[in-house]
């Protein structure tokens, strides 16, 4: 397991597997938001068993997937929503943890400064420099 936080409350991972589950719940992490849709992925890890091994671990547990083509401040929005309603720190992940460190800096724009944004990213290893127009661009509206 691949754990990369980008604020003591939100960390992303590249592709978990259900027996990850019951880590991620002793590490202290309350919720796990999967963002990546299951036709990417096999039936070992698609929505019903991550869900199944997040509900046997105690997690509260949301699919939210995220495509190049719905990726935006509307899924940023839920994504953040989620976040703020849960009980203690967020675990997400995705196939490479980018599109869960991208919603994430969207759901930020207007609430961290946007150099704190992409540096919080790049520090994990995603370079989201070629957001800072959108992430100005929404920090200002």
């Amino acid at each position: 397991m691949d754990i990369r936080p980008l604020t003591d409350r939100y960390t992303v991972s590249p592709q978990i597997n259900p027996e990850d589950v019951a880590a991620i719940a002793a590490a202290g992490y309350t919720t796990l938001i999967n963002n990546r849709p299951c036709e990417e992925i096999p039936p070992s890890h698609q929505t019903d068993v991550m869900a199944e091994a997040a509900k046997a671990a105690g997690l509260a547990y949301v699919a939210l997937p995220i495509t190049h083509a719905t990726l935006g401040t509307e899924l940023a929005e839920q994504q953040k929503t989620i976040c703020d309603a849960a009980s203690g720190p967020v675990f997400a992940y995705c196939a490479s943890g980018t599109r869960s460190t991208l919603v994430w800096a969207l759901g930020q724009a207007g609430h961290q400064p946007v150099d704190d944004i992409i540096g919080a990213a790049a520090a994990q290893g995603y370079d989201i420099a070629m957001m800072r127009p959108q992430l100005q661009a929404l920090a200002t509206r």
